[in-house]
């Protein structure tokens, strides 16, 4: 999805996953759970700060594994630092945070909202995140495979 000219981008996806809400939601919300399965493949994540609740700050990285990637990390050469805080949470439902990324460079400044919304399908969970306010120097591609991969990797966890 792209916004208008001038406006920050808005990129989603989403996938089934056989797996209750309940259980998709609890795997959203805890930090080991998280750093498991939300680095796309190839990139490994640490958290620092998690603090699970509306208003609750989190930080953590995703670190590429190995020195063949073709992005460049925003933080360092080969990695992304991102810090945000929780803006809403409604349990097997919905989780809404804000991350930063930490970067020196001013093309990845900027608040990007993103949202997890669980609905609950005959197959098990329909599961979409929707990231708004985009920077505009991640490539719309790259963008679409990590949220893509950070997907199939929640399935790969819980299924």
């Amino acid at each position: 999805m792209t916004d208008a000219p001038g406006k920050k981008r808005t990129d989603a996806a989403s996938r089934i996953i056989k797996a209750s809400p309940h259980n998709i939601y609890k795997a959203l919300v805890d930090p080991e759970a998280m750093v498991s399965w939300l680095p796309p493949k190839g990139m490994k994540g640490r958290i620092f700060e998690f603090d699970a609740r509306a208003g609750g700050a989190f930080r953590m990285s995703l670190t590429y594994l190995g020195t063949d990637h073709s992005t460049r990390g925003k933080t360092s050469e080969n990695t992304d630092v991102v810090k945000g805080r929780f803006l809403e949470f409604a349990p097997d439902e919905r989780m809404v945070q804000v991350v930063e990324f930490q970067s020196d460079d001013p093309v990845f400044a900027g608040e990007m909202i993103m949202t997890w919304t669980l609905a609950a399908v005959p197959e098990g969970t329909a599961v979409t995140i929707v990231c708004e306010n985009v920077p505009e120097s991640i490539r719309k591609e790259d963008h679409d495979a990590g949220l893509k991969a950070s997907l199939e990797n929640l399935a790969d966890f819980i299924e």
